[in-house]
């Protein structure tokens, strides 16, 4: 299985927006190792940093986690739990979903006011877009995905330890291989989201 996963190859056009088409979040219980490699991954942020950016500004990065990080990580999310005030048995819980996936990622944002050129909206939507081009990549890989995001990343304690000085944690990426082939939850319909402008006076 491993032998499948490669950086993404050169497909015809209607290939590639198929292959496209069908990506799916896939949860962790989904997921199976091996993970993406350090080379896997690092395609898939170079091609997350060509969303439109405005400026230049960058303004998201990604943190991997390494397996032998996860017992740290789950501590930080016990913690984080207990200052929320929730009782032992969640707290484990908490404590375990850091272990969830095998391969985990956190995505960081940082939103600049100083860039007058350059609005809020538009850092956010950059770092958006990175996260889909991030999602898409791996799907091209071989690999399944999901984004998570959930109380953790607005605990201190978790959020101290990935984030720098005006930075957001902004979500979970867990990702490896599916265990079985899956579909879509929800079915995409684009002229459910495509209008055709009506101008004032039509």
């Amino acid at each position: 299985m491993a032998d499948s996963h490669r950086r993404p190859q050169a497909l015809a056009p209607d290939d590639l927006l198929a292959a496209l088409a069908d990506r799916h979040s896939v949860g962790p219980k989904q997921l199976a190792a091996p993970a993406p490699s350090d080379e896997e991954l690092a395609w898939a942020v170079g091609l997350a940093l060509r969303a439109p950016d405005h400026r230049g500004l960058r303004p998201f990065r990604f943190v991997q986690v390494a397996a032998g990080q996860r017992d740290a990580l789950g501590e930080l999310f016990a913690e984080g739990a207990r200052l929320r005030g929730l009782p032992a048995a969640e707290v484990e819980r908490a404590r375990q979903r850091a272990h969830n996936g095998p391969g985990l990622v956190a995505l960081v944002g940082r939103g600049r006011e100083d860039e007058p050129d350059v609005p809020l909206r538009e850092q956010w939507l950059c770092a958006g877009a990175g996260l889909m081009n991030f999602l898409n990549a791996l799907h091209l890989m071989g690999y399944g995905a999901k984004a998570l995001s959930g109380s953790s990343v607005d605990d201190p304690p978790v959020r101290d330890a990935f984030c720098r000085e005006g930075e957001t944690l902004l979500c979970w990426v867990i990702c490896g291989t599916p265990r079985e082939r899956s579909n879509p939850r929800y079915a995409a319909d684009p002229w459910a989201a495509l209008e055709r402008w009506t101008a004032p006076g039509e």
